[in-house]
């Protein structure tokens, strides 16, 4: 078949849309007033809606919100579309289920070079995310380090609530990571091009709290000079982030309860009663229900707040997750500082095992970024390490890891895998954290490790 006669069987509309058809992703094509005119089978499959429901329908309320969430390029003004952009979101299909996709979006120009639309391009890989951990395969998600089964729990928890606004309560210690799951939940979420306004309700002054909650206007008290947005108001379409929420006073409890029950609010020294559409998620290193018993939290502030509950280990609980976080943040000190990658030595990690972490993983990102810059060869050995790790080696009672394992067993593995310490360790038969407590013990192995 000659290219001409190619080029016209191409431009007639039934075997385009035949083509299109065929293909394993969603495609989606609208004007520029979001008049939807090309919706093909896959995007059917994947969306849940049918063609008649879409073609011809303003794309917004076509799927009653947003199809791009909060990426949406044609939201409230004519677009800059000089840049395809690509995403991976939630989406929630027409019977409600959430499902996870990768999305591109691309401009539509016609023959004089004018902008005539948009072409949307999405692959389901929802299916493909749950596989990956059930099998063990995820090391992160939305900058979330971790392997262990306690992470993986966290992970699908971001993904199932991500395609809802119900209020999200993030739980666990200091340093555990609690803004970032807010944030991986904001990012996967149809609100993911809007913002993400964080809110430190603890380090905020009281005589202020409510100015920065929601704004003020010009004269309200003393220094106000001009009107002021809030932190609700610069978030509208997105998430506000209220951290260490336990911390707020009875009467800003109070406040924050009105409007989370009303979506309206009035600027400090204002009249106008102001409507923003936020999704609140809140995190706390207290215990909210023993608060609340207590009498110093408002318990229909608690429940308005915890309606689905996330609870983050602490990072003695995940030990597994240690060499992975090492790894990631002694890859990026070594990036930013131009230094070639260091190792690290067993006697150094076994001892960063054995410690039990009371600033969990934002101690450890301390602990190496200390050892980094003390470090003057290629491996960071356990005199690089903070004082307080070092006197771990002292003080700790191994528990048995010898008894586990002998040094015959320990070096077939090692050989077995080429040295992969990781799979060493399941091959054997044992975690990961006894092998590395095993090894300092039995130096011969090191050369097993080196020269595989």
């Amino acid at each position: 078949m000659s290219e001409f006669a190619l080029e016209n069987l191409m431009c007639h509309r039934d075997n385009l849309e035949h083509v299109l058809d065929n293909l394993k992703e969603g495609i989606i094509a609208h004007d520029m007033s979001r008049r939807i005119f090309f919706f093909n089978q896959e995007a059917e499959r994947i969306s849940g809606y049918s063609r008649k429901d879409v073609l011809g329908k303003d794309c917004h309320e076509a799927f009653g919100h947003p199809f791009c969430g909060g990426r949406c390029r044609f939201s409230d003004k004519v677009p800059d579309m000089t840049e395809s952009s690509e995403n991976t979101l939630s989406i929630t299909t027409r019977s409600g289920e959430s499902r996870r996709v990768e999305m591109s979006i691309t401009s539509m120009k016609g023959d004089d070079g004018e902008l005539v639309g948009v072409l949307t391009s999405f692959r389901d890989i929802t299916d493909l995310f749950s596989l990956q951990l059930q099998a063990g395969k995820l090391t992160s998600f939305g900058n979330i380090i971790g392997q262990d089964h306690k992470m993986y729990k966290i992970f699908k928890h971001i993904r199932d609530v991500s395609a809802y606004d119900y209020p999200v309560h993030i739980s666990g210690e200091t340093g555990t990571g609690k803004e970032l799951v807010a944030y991986a939940i904001h990012n996967e979420s149809s609100r993911n091009g809007a913002s993400f306004v964080p809110i430190n309700c603890g380090a905020l002054p009281e005589g202020l709290i409510e100015s920065e909650l929601f704004g003020h206007v010009k004269g309200a008290f003393s220094g106000a000079i001009r009107d002021k947005k809030g932190r609700f108001e610069l978030a509208d379409g997105g998430t506000v982030f209220l951290d260490e929420v336990a911390e707020l006073s009875n009467n800003m409890q109070a406040k924050l309860l009105r409007f989370l029950q009303e979506n309206q609010f009035e600027r400090v020294g204002g009249e106008q009663t102001l409507s923003v559409d936020v999704r609140i998620i809140s995190a706390t290193n207290k215990n909210l229900k023993e608060a609340v018993k207590k009498g110093q939290f408002r318990e229909d502030l608690y429940y308005r707040l915890n309606v689905i509950p996330i609870h983050m280990p602490p990072l003695r609980e995940r030990k597994i997750d240690i060499p992975l976080l090492i790894e990631r943040f002694l890859k990026e000190a070594a990036e930013r500082y131009g230094r070639d990658p260091l190792n690290v030595s067993a006697r150094a990690m076994s001892l960063m095992l054995d410690y039990q972490w009371p600033g969990n993983v934002r101690e450890l990102q301390n602990a190496v970024q200390f050892a980094f810059v003390k470090c003057s060869a290629n491996t960071l050995d356990a005199d690089d390490l903070p004082i307080e790790l070092r006197e771990v080696e002292n003080t700790c009672i191994r528990r048995g890891p010898a008894k586990k394992l002998n040094s015959e067993g320990v070096r077939a593995a090692l050989i077995k895998t080429g040295g992969n310490k990781a799979k060493a360790a399941k091959l054997l038969g044992v975690g990961r954290a006894t092998l590395y407590r095993f090894l300092p013990d039995h130096p011969e192995l090191s050369d097993i490790i080196k020269n595989t």
